[in-house]
C-alpha cells in the first residue's frame, strides 16, 4: 500500500527528461550545487546561455549572481555565457527578473531547463511557469543541497519534514489567487 504522504512526495519532487534548450536559469541561493549542476548541463551542450538570478543575501556577504556566477567561471563556463539578473529577492523575483533579462536581449526562447533544489522544484516551476509565457517548455533538473532533502528521505527526518511541508504551504498561499488566470487562458 502507498503512504499516504507519496501524493506530497510527488506534487514537491518534480523532475522531467532534459533535452537541449535555449538558456539554463538557476533561481538564486546560498548553496553551489544548482549552479555546478547547470554548469555541467552548458558543458554537455544542453543551452548557449546560464542565467543565475539572485541579489542580496547576508548568508554570502555577496549578491547571490556574484556568488553563483562565480562558481559557474570557476567551472570553466565562458563569461559570455553567464547572463546577469542580481536584483532578485524571491522566487517570483527570480522569475520576473529573468523574464526581464531574456526580453532585453532579445533572446529567442522557447525551452528552458530550470535548475533547483529538489524540495523547491514544484514551486519554482510554478513561479516560473506564472511568469513566462504559456508556449515555453519547461524541463526540471533539481539537485539536492547541504541538507540532502530528496524524494526518497525527506519524510524520515523532523527537519525534512518541516522543509518540505513549508513548501506545501507557500504553494497553497501562493498561487490561489492565480488559479482564475489559467483556467482562463485555456
Amino acid at each position: 500500500m502507498d503512504s499516504p504522504f507519496r501524493c506530497i512526495t510527488d506534487m514537491i519532487f518534480v523532475e522531467t527528461d532534459l533535452e537541449p534548450a535555449d538558456v539554463i536559469l538557476v533561481p538564486g541561493g546560498s548553496h553551489p550545487q544548482q549552479m555546478e549542476r547547470a554548469a555541467a548541463l552548458y558543458h554537455q551542450g544542453m543551452a548557449p546561455w546560464i542565467l543565475p538570478s539572485g541579489g542580496s543575501n547576508p548568508k554570502l556577504g555577496e549578491l547571490e549572481w556574484q556568488y553563483l556566477r562565480r562558481i559557474g567561471l570557476d567551472l570553466g563556463v565562458p563569461e559570455e555565457a553567464i547572463l546577469k539578473e542580481d536584483e532578485a529577492q524571491n522566487t517570483f523575483d527570480n522569475a520576473r527578473n529573468s523574464w526581464k533579462v531574456i526580453e532585453a536581449l532579445d533572446l529567442k526562447v522557447m525551452r528552458v531547463i530550470l535548475v533547483c533544489k529538489t524540495q523547491h522544484a514544484r514551486r519554482a516551476l510554478m513561479t516560473y511557469q506564472t511568469v513566462f509565457p504559456r508556449e515555453i517548455k519547461f524541463m526540471v533538473s533539481p539537485v539536492m543541497d547541504n541538507r540532502q532533502i530528496g524524494r526518497d528521505n525527506w519524510f524520515l527526518d523532523e527537519d525534512k519534514i518541516k522543509n518540505v511541508m513549508k513548501e506545501v504551504q507557500k504553494i497553497g498561499s501562493y498561487f490561489g489567487a492565480h488559479i482564475p488566470n489559467w483556467v482562463n487562458e485555456r
